[in-house]
């Protein structure tokens, strides 16, 4: 298979009178920075072209170029086989480009309907027609197959719904070209199949869909035409017969590799949590989403919690974490209760979360890189009103090398990293608090194999030393990486356990789910 140069038109690809939409040579340079070097790249009537590549590789600067977020520095973009230049997303947005963005862009205090319709209202002769907006958002409810009221509150929505909200919004433009970045980083298996239902839909309308996931198993049930992108170029190109999960490793990162798997050759110690008993409230009030709860994970141990949206996963560990009160139970930090000490007691005591949702409580956006890694660990280089710069610029120097974070420096903004290492910052903030036990809550939302590969080495290292981890996860291939031992979650409670060498069809047929098809 021929994988063209980068100033190449890709072979092997349909007649050009069925590309709606198309990059010639476009590059886009930020200073010294080449972040795409003259890719070309079509988009084809009613079919599904997928983007693969690393975090860094370029996608999301060719996905803003094509919906008018940014202008190429040189190159050119033609829709239907016309040169054409977007001044911005609303200019996209009536030729007919939307683009679903991987950061969730809604206003939180916000019903539904009005993040739907922000900005382009429906207008009645009195002034906005709520009435219209509200039927409508209802009807795009309905044929995504969630019940939401459209006049909740996107804060009071769980971050899958809210993807479900972000994916209405840009169905509701009725776009003839859609982009996907990261659609189904939060939903569940389930919603993934509504989701991939809509799609194909939209293609017998003759909608073109552009598709990014770092969910590559996941991409390849959905997509007609796969391109590669690696260090802004085009790597490789293929139609949906031509491709395997192996084609696309190799093109994205040179070599086939695994996530890795459980470190051996140190002894658990002895139990570094447990949970007796524990019951946590729903989000919602009523009821309870973890209902009487026991789990043991020793020092050293990794353990995977796997379990379908609602089944209570993130409930369990933000209570654990200190963010939310149990309804019962205890929850015993090296034997010691635990169950009524505030977050910053947690913390300072050994227990640390890395949270779902990195942009809303993982990260401050306004701080630099450096800043956001010593955050958590304030208390080690302050006495008192003054701080020790030279202290804090230790941890920060540290916690770069040891969570390999690829940036410009500790001043660099926080929002100049790529996703996967936005998430290592994260990471590295908690680790530098030194905890004796870390939860994860969906680590790898969002980024590439590569990072995802470097997130679970770090882990497993830690692991080595003597650390507790218990890291959750919706997808079940991350199931089999590093865990020792694997918790499936359903409705609340424990349904299953299994070993690192257990199968995949066992664990999801343990959390009442299918393979997606």
């Amino acid at each position: 298979m021929k994988t063209p140069a980068h100033s190449e038109t890709p072979t092997n690809r349909p007649d050009e009178a069925e590309v709606v939409l198309a990059a010639r040579n476009v590059a886009k340079s930020y200073g010294a920075v080449h972040a795409l070097k003259g890719v070309n790249f079509d988009v084809h009537r009613g079919q599904v072209t997928t983007l693969f590549g690393e975090n860094g590789a370029g996608k999301s600067t060719l996905m803003k170029i094509l919906s008018g977020v940014q202008q190429p520095t040189s190159g050119e973009l033609l829709l239907e086989g016309k040169p054409v230049t977007f001044s911005s997303t609303v200019d996209a947005r009536d030729r007919g480009i939307s683009i679903i963005h991987q950061e969730l862009s809604l206003a939180p205090n916000m019903n539904v309907r009005d993040n739907i319709f922000m900005g382009r209202e429906i207008m009645g002769v009195t002034g906005v027609d709520f009435a219209e907006e509200e039927r409508q958002a209802r009807a795009l409810m309905e044929e995504l197959e969630e019940d939401i009221d459209p006049l909740t509150r996107v804060e009071d929505l769980r971050l899958g719904q809210q993807q479900i909200v972000e994916i209405a919004r840009a169905l509701s433009v009725k776009s003839r070209i859609l982009i996907m970045d990261e659609p189904t980083s939060a939903l569940s298996a389930s919603e993934v199949e509504v989701l991939f239902g809509v799609i194909r839909d939209l293609k017998e309308r003759g909608v073109s869909i552009v598709y990014i996931s770092h969910h590559l198993e996941e991409a390849l049930t959905i997509t007609d035409h796969a391109v590669v992108l690696r260090d802004g170029e085009m790597t490789a190109y293929a139609p949906r017969n031509e491709i395997d999960l192996e084609w696309i490793v190799r093109n994205m990162v040179g070599e086939n590799f695994d996530l890795g798997s459980p470190p051996e050759g140190h002894a658990f110690g002895a139990p570094a949590l447990q949970l007796e008993n524990l019951s946590v409230p729903a989000n919602s009030g009523i009821g309870n989403a973890v209902e009487q709860l026991n789990l043991t994970v020793k020092a050293g141990e990794i353990v995977c919690i796997y379990g379908l949206m609602g089944a209570g996963r993130t409930e369990m560990m933000e209570c654990v974490a200190g963010r939310t009160e149990a309804t019962g139970g205890r929850i015993l930090l090296h034997g010691e209760d635990i169950s009524g000490l505030t977050i910053a007691q947690r913390i300072e005591a050994g227990l640390v979360l890395v949270p779902e949702d990195r942009q809303r409580d993982g990260l401050v956006q306004t701080m630099s890189v450096g800043r956001n890694l010593s955050l958590a660990s304030i208390g080690n280089f302050t006495r008192g009103l003054l701080t020790s710069r030279r202290d804090e610029r230790e941890i920060i120097d540290r916690s770069i090398r040891e969570v390999t974070v690829k940036t410009d420096g500790p001043d660099a903004p926080i929002g100049s990293l790529s996703g996967g290492n936005q998430q290592k910052v994260v990471i590295g903030k908690m680790l530098a608090t030194s905890p004796s036990v870390v939860l994860l809550d969906e680590p790898s939302r969002g980024i590439d194999i590569g990072a995802k590969a470097e997130v679970f080495r770090i882990l497993a290292d830690h692991a080595r030393d003597g650390m507790a981890v218990v890291y959750s996860t919706s997808e079940v291939g991350e199931c089999l990486a590093i865990a020792h031992r694997i918790i499936v979650m359903r409705r609340g409670q424990i349904a299953a356990e299994f070993t690192h060498d257990t199968t995949k069809e066992a664990i999801m047929a343990a959390s009442g789910e299918s393979l997606v098809a």
